[in-house]
């Protein structure tokens, strides 16, 4: 953050003459979900890396407008560089930051992916939805067992567990002990708890849908994962970032 601060204020340092930002929304909402009596990752990550995925849909976007509109200076971005995404797709009129930080739109809920085309290209641009549709609803904010999301939509990252199990490379502190509620890769608690999620549609994404064995994995299951099962299950998926020996140390710090 601090090292690309000014990249993420001003997208002319990515894409010299930038004058727009596409933002764009990619559903990931799971037709099947895991167990709930289960270790659990975040439905992002039941199939394959979604940067690879998105960025090839990107670029074939990309590909289109110089086709059909001539050369254009660009580069196509989800995840994957210093950008305020939540911003930008606020801004455009995607929907509104929810009491969680995540962007909210009124007939998709929250689940999806964001991405971005920064380009040298004048278009006819949206407008920014003023309304804050969360009004005085706090269950996100009470749902948490961690605590880390503040009442100024913004999320404590040193207290979410999506951080602890995915980025936090020490030994978990005890402090956290009974606190997790069985997730091991991310957490979806303040997603699955917020009313607009009902309206959320499963995805149409093959390379979305999980491995066949993740559904059917049981807390003993998990718990006797091998690194050669681990390999199979998430050959290509996101859950490689914590790697088997993260995924186990998560896996044991919810045992004890």
């Amino acid at each position: 953050m601090e090292n690309h601060f000014d990249k993420r204020l001003d997208p002319t340092k990515l894409v010299p003459g930038a004058k727009s930002v596409i933002s764009l929304q990619y559903n990931y909402y799971p037709q099947e979900t895991q167990p709930t009596d289960t270790y659990k990752i975040s439905k992002y990550a039941y199939g394959e890396d979604y940067h690879h995925i998105i960025k090839a849909k990107l670029y074939e976007l990309l590909n289109f407008i110089q086709e059909n509109i001539g050369e254009v200076d660009a580069r196509v971005f989800t995840d994957s560089a210093p950008i305020l995404e939540r911003a930008w797709a606020k801004k455009s009129g995607l929907g509104w930051l929810g009491k969680h930080s995540l962007l909210i739109t009124k007939q998709k809920g929250s689940f999806y992916f964001l991405a971005e085309i920064i380009l040298d290209l004048e278009l006819n641009y949206d407008n920014e939805i003023q309304t804050d549709h969360c009004g005085s609803c706090t269950q996100c904010i009470d749902a948490c067992p961690t605590e880390a999301i503040l009442p100024n939509n913004t999320v404590n990252g040193s207290k979410c567990i999506s951080y602890f199990t995915i980025e936090l490379k020490n030994e978990l502190p005890n402090i956290m002990q009974g606190k997790f509620d069985d997730w091991i890769f991310g957490c979806d608690i303040c997603q699955d708890v917020c009313p607009w999620n009902r309206f959320s549609l499963p995805h149409n994404e093959p390379k979305f849908i999980s491995h066949p064995d993740l559904l059917n994995m049981e807390k003993q299951d998990w718990q006797e994962i091998t690194d050669d099962v681990f390999k199979k299950i998430f050959k290509k998926s996101a859950v490689k970032r914590a790697k088997f020996s993260g995924i186990k140390r998560n896996i044991s710090f919810l045992k004890n």
